[in-house]
């Protein structure tokens, strides 16, 4: 792959200043004991960094809320061991050339997936619903616990989570982040709030698509109060659900452009589409991709992301325990040459190969993604 490939371009997003269009996919790693990132943690980004990857958004970082996170391995961002384990980690990166953003995560409706909870905690969810229930690879047990109804947010509940949101990412931006993403995807709570199926109120959060837009815009708002103007928020949305594979939060670009639309007008710098193959056409009548309808209707910086270079998607990877190799990385520099989106991230292929930018510069094959070397990879 030559070096005037149109990943290797640089972009930049406020003060966000990278040396090409390729970002690490934030991953679930779950080796923060207790919530602390620690040398390690530190190590395995500080790789990617070094590898050449122009932007790296963490896992799953959790806000200062009692059901945020239900995995004490988590990484969190408060609490004073732990902002210093995420300076070292920034310091790392930096130190190796590289740019990172973390990405604030409140599970919401999930709450519990990943481990047992206390059940005298709420979960919070918009309307006190889990979702309606699709194709979802969690167990029976959990799907039953899970889908029992709980009390739906307060107002009190929803200034509370705001305010944590807001406090994270100040945490962040004192640690030196280059950026803030949100996990606006997959069901978590961001997301459910957009979503029908999980949000079902009828008062200033919910009713109709642009009151069920307004608790993810004002995070997004608290956010850029709190962080100022200089450095940019990414936001990660989808279409699909862990609850429901065929979720849809807009069924015609007309819905979607009031979602996106209202969370630019917020503050949203980078608008991450997330879909399981980044290819896959988002409406019917059009060939164009989720982060190309992103990027159509708002005009800001749109990241793609799902299966680059891998021809199964995550969830059947880990039940063969590997996934062949799919060159899709040509159609990958085609679409962004053409102006349709900006950034690709990616998620396997930067287990597989640290220095995957460098290999990708320099022409080489792609890496083969199995399941031994995820495993060793997150050590």
């Amino acid at each position: 792959m030559a070096a005037s490939s149109p990943l290797f371009r640089p972009l930049r997003v406020r003060s966000l200043e990278l040396a090409n269009r390729i970002v690490m996919s934030p991953m679930t790693r779950s080796y923060s004991i207790d919530g602390v990132p620690g040398e390690d943690v530190a190590a395995y980004y500080r790789r990617r960094a070094a590898g050449g990857t122009g932007l790296i958004v963490t896992e799953g970082v959790a806000i200062d809320h009692p059901t945020a996170v239900d995995n004490p391995r988590v990484p969190r961002m408060h609490g004073t061991e732990a902002l210093a384990g995420w300076r070292r980690v920034v310091d790392e990166v930096h130190d190796a050339g590289g740019r990172i953003v973390p990405q604030l995560w409140h599970v919401g409706p999930l709450w519990g997936a990943m481990s047992a909870v206390d059940p005298a905690l709420k979960p919070m969810r918009p309307s006190g619903s889990w979702g309606t229930l699709g194709v979802t690879s969690y167990p029976e047990d959990y799907v039953a616990w899970a889908t029992r109804p709980s009390e739906a947010m307060t107002e009190q509940d929803i200034a509370d989570v705001i305010a944590a949101y807001a406090r994270a990412a100040a945490a962040a931006a004192e640690a030196g982040f280059d950026g803030i993403a949100l996990h606006g995807g997959h069901g978590y709570l961001l997301d459910s709030f957009l979503w029908e199926g999980t949000n079902t109120r009828t008062d200033a959060w919910g009713g109709d698509l642009e009151r069920r837009t307004r608790f993810p815009a004002a995070v997004v708002a608290a956010i850029r109060a709190e962080i100022g103007d200089d450095l940019p928020i990414v936001f990660r949305f989808s279409q699909h659900k862990q609850q429901n594979y065929t979720a849809r939060i807009a069924e015609t670009p007309d819905e979607l452009k009031v979602i996106l639309g209202a969370l630019v007008e917020a503050g949203v710098d980078i608008l991450d589409a997330s879909i399981r193959r980044f290819d896959t056409p988002a409406f019917e009548g059009s060939d164009l991709s989720l982060a190309g309808w992103a990027k159509q209707l708002t005009g800001v910086t749109t990241m793609a992301v799902g299966s680059v270079g891998i021809g199964k998607s995550l969830r059947e990877s880990r039940i063969s325990g590997s996934a062949p190799i799919d060159d899709n990385v040509h159609e990958v520099e085609r679409r962004i040459d053409s102006g349709e989106f900006d950034l690709i991230a990616v998620g396997r292929l930067h287990l597989a190969d640290p220095a995957l930018a460098t290999t990708l510069r320099a022409g080489g094959p792609l890496p083969e993604f199995d399941r031994a070397i995820h495993e060793a990879s997150l050590t």
